[in-house]
């Protein structure tokens, strides 16, 4: 395979990209390109010369894109707090221009002779997206279906299970409730959020955040009112999401059952969308009708969307192989009925989890334990 020549330049800032013009343009051959074209290309360079508050977004939506491509920063200036921002995505290559061009040329020079050696189809198949913390969404169609409980209990269970920061969201932003499955009492909600969302960091997503006792888990509470839940906007969401995986390692979103530009938005940016629902009838209608709507929303689910069954019981009206001659998407995990252990544990304010590799789990606990377990291998 011969060296790869097309450099990919994405940024709004003109002097660096002349000056990169000038000084590798010989050696490879650099295109200019915006977020939007790409869906047209296939990137295994990036270059990213940009100079204000949105150089982490570039890369990261690069990453998201391209999880095989290697993205390179020019800057005009040395920016600590950027770099160690980069540094977080897992972009080291980092540099100053007009300064270190000889380097950045070597640099380039070095990644374009390695793509040359790889095979990009297995690394492009495999694992997750990289670009910073991965998002989990948390979806449904129908309510009762459980989501808001299965999606507090997988987010204990992973900060459990793993050396992982870990951030819970409840964007049920109307009604809430998943303080009440983690037994967590507080007026601190995600709206305090409002006044510093143009600057959002770890710091003020910790503040503002509540514990889970036992698992330590950082959890965004919803406001649980309607009046409240307007001044949440999607842009608000989508600075909320993106600061949010700059700082954590996994986060866990729970989506309300209908759809508006904050739910889509949530989407978007998730690596995975959990579909939660049980196996009848009615619940098969209702995700053809989601799966239609997606695909009008322009959300690719065949790479993303994973199906759980809850509420799995021998009287089940159908089985999860009737789910899988209605549906392409895999499922991610079978969840038993459990309605005795889950309501005695709801009663008293108490998670249903309280400590790692606890030896007598519940049959609901077990389920996801287990699926977290596999996601985490």
């Amino acid at each position: 395979m011969s060296k790869v020549n097309d450099l990919y330049v994405i940024g709004n800032h003109t002097e660096l990209k002349d000056t990169l013009r000038q000084q590798i343009s010989e050696s490879f051959n650099l295109l200019e390109v915006s977020i939007n074209d790409f869906k047209k290309i296939h990137a295994q360079i990036i270059i990213v010369a940009n100079q204000d508050d949105s150089t982490v977004d570039l890369v990261q939506s690069a990453l998201a894109e391209f999880p095989s491509a290697s993205v390179v920063c020019v800057n005009g200036v040395e920016d600590f707090d950027l770099l160690r921002s980069l540094n977080r995505l897992g972009v080291t290559d980092f540099y100053v221009i007009p300064g270190e061009e000889l380097i950045l040329k070597e640099r380039l020079e070095e990644l374009a002779q390695d793509y040359a050696r790889r095979d990009l189809s297995i690394n492009e198949s495999e694992g997750f997206k990289r670009g910073g913390g991965k998002v989990f969404a948390f979806y449904s169609g129908s309510g009762g279906t459980g989501k808001s409980l299965i999606s507090a209990t997988y987010a204990q269970t992973l900060k459990l299970e793993s050396t992982g920061k870990v951030l819970f969201i409840d964007l049920n932003l109307q009604y809430g409730g998943a303080e009440t499955y983690l037994g967590i009492e507080s007026n601190r909600t995600i709206i305090d959020l409002l006044p510093v969302i143009n600057e959002l960091g770890e710091h003020h997503i910790r503040n503002v955040s509540e514990r889970e006792s036992h698992s330590e888990l950082n959890v965004l509470i919803s406001p649980k009112d309607a009046e409240m839940a307007e001044k949440i906007t999607e842009d608000f969401v989508l600075r909320l999401i993106r600061a949010s995986k700059r700082n954590f390692d996994f986060i866990v979103i729970d989506l309300p059952n209908w759809m508006d530009e904050k739910t889509l938005m949530a989407l978007e940016e998730s690596d995975r969308i959990y579909y939660v629902m049980d196996v009848n009838t009615v619940s098969m209608r209702v995700l053809k009708s989601v799966e239609s709507l997606f695909t009008r929303l322009g959300i690719n689910t065949k790479e993303k969307l994973e199906v759980v069954i809850n509420m799995k019981s021998k009287d089940t009206e159908l089985t999860k192989k009737d789910l899988e001659r209605f549906v392409s998407y895999p499922v991610a995990a079978e969840i038993r009925r459990d309605y005795k252990n889950i309501q005695a544990k709801i009663n008293h304010g108490e998670p249903l989890r309280k400590e790692p590799k606890e030896k007598k789990l519940t049959p609901f606990s077990k389920d996801i334990h287990k699926w977290v377990n596999s996601m985490l291998k």
